[in-house]
């Protein structure tokens, strides 16, 4: 389960961000924790309606000083538990929270089921460089960002905006008002036939009451827009390929990933180098984790990924990976092919060695 790690300064909409997705989820279960100096705000948790013990609110302190990663995985526990049936953590730091730590402790844990799911940086627009001022220490918050979120892009003018994004390093930034971004940035949204109980507020929220252009409403403004078109913050690559991938072409492209690419999803096929397995891929910004899956009988065996990204150059990312494909003989798998690859797999998943014996 991935858990995705919120984070930004005092005012910079996380909180928005974070009710936006409970809103968008469709179906997707989302379990949050929540930390903020003094006592939470309960209310702007309800915008998005109540998601009772899928929620667990730590006020009176700054989460990534206040606990360890042991204590951190006492809370992981409780969300990611099987009974819980949910399908991915947000941590919603403190405003004044060391991000880099909570990063840190969630790549700690010791829970099978955890992945990390990203650092998330919001940042107002309005007020980043009066902040940045105040609070240099900002910097090295981006710094460590898979994701920025540049917010409250309608109070700042273009030219402005232009010379922001060029200052906030080589994350991935995609720009949004309101908190609206794709949810999809973060997590797979489950199709609303497997949605099951709880977390069904998006039910009440009936696109067509919005009308045909999405609007909703005074308190989002002209900018607000339906959510279908929060796919113009980002770019999107879907490779598919019939014959197997190299594993060290395909390692050398995953290892040197450019700047921008935020997010890789989907299966590999390694073929002869093993062919009793698939393998599952999650990457968010440089983390990047392989999970080798048998293959079902009569399956076909195909490498299917999606790429994500901001300002990515799609046409460049495709002849990489075309060029990553198993091309001929000289191509055929050694004993050492997979090495690259293994680095990636947590040891229990790796307990069944691939066949290299061809």
């Amino acid at each position: 389960m991935p858990v995705v790690v919120l984070a930004g300064f005092l005012g910079s909409g996380k909180t928005t961000l974070l009710n936006h997705l409970l809103r968008a989820s469709r179906g997707t279960r989302i379990g949050a924790i929540v930390n903020d100096f003094g006592s939470i705000e309960i209310d702007a948790m309800t915008v998005a309606g109540q998601l009772g013990d899928s929620t667990l609110s730590l006020g009176n302190g700054c989460l990534c000083c206040a606990v360890d990663a042991s204590e951190l995985d006492v809370y992981l526990e409780k969300l990611t538990r099987p009974a819980a049936r949910l399908d991915v953590v947000v941590i919603e730091a403190s405003g004044l929270a060391e991000p880099q730590e909570l990063v840190k402790m969630v790549l700690a844990s010791e829970n099978p089921r955890v992945v990390y799911g990203g650092l998330v940086e919001v940042v107002d627009a309005a007020e980043y460089e009066d902040t940045r001022e105040r609070h240099p220490e900002i910097d090295r918050h981006l710094a460590v960002a898979d994701l920025v979120v540049l917010n409250k892009t309608d109070r700042v003018e273009p030219s402005r905006l232009d010379r922001l994004r060029e200052s906030l390093g080589g994350a991935s930034v995609v720009e949004a008002r309101y908190g609206r971004v794709d949810p999809e940035l973060f997590f797979d949204r489950r199709p609303a036939a497997e949605r099951v109980g709880q977390l069904a507020f998006e039910d009440l929220l009936d696109d067509d009451a919005h009308g045909p252009e999405g609007d909703h409403g005074d308190h989002c403004g002209s900018g607000c827009g339906h959510a279908a078109h929060l796919h113009t913050a980002y770019e999107s690559v879907a490779f598919t390929s019939a014959a197997p991938m190299d594993p060290r072409r395909l390692m050398a492209f995953l290892d040197s990933r450019p700047e921008g690419l935020y997010r890789i999803k989907g299966f590999v096929d390694f073929g002869a180098a093993d062919p009793r397995n698939r393998y599952a891929v999650h990457a968010v910004g440089r983390f990047l984790r392989f999970y080798p899956q048998p293959w079902a009988p009569g399956e076909e065996r195909l490498t299917q990924l999606v790429l994500i990204g901001s300002r990515i150059d799609a046409e460049g990312l495709e002849k990489s990976l075309d060029a990553a494909v198993a091309s001929g003989p000289h191509d055929a798998a050694d004993e050492a092919a997979m090495w690259g690859v293994l680095r990636y797999v947590r040891r229990d998943e790796a307990e069944q060695e691939p066949d290299t014996d061809v």
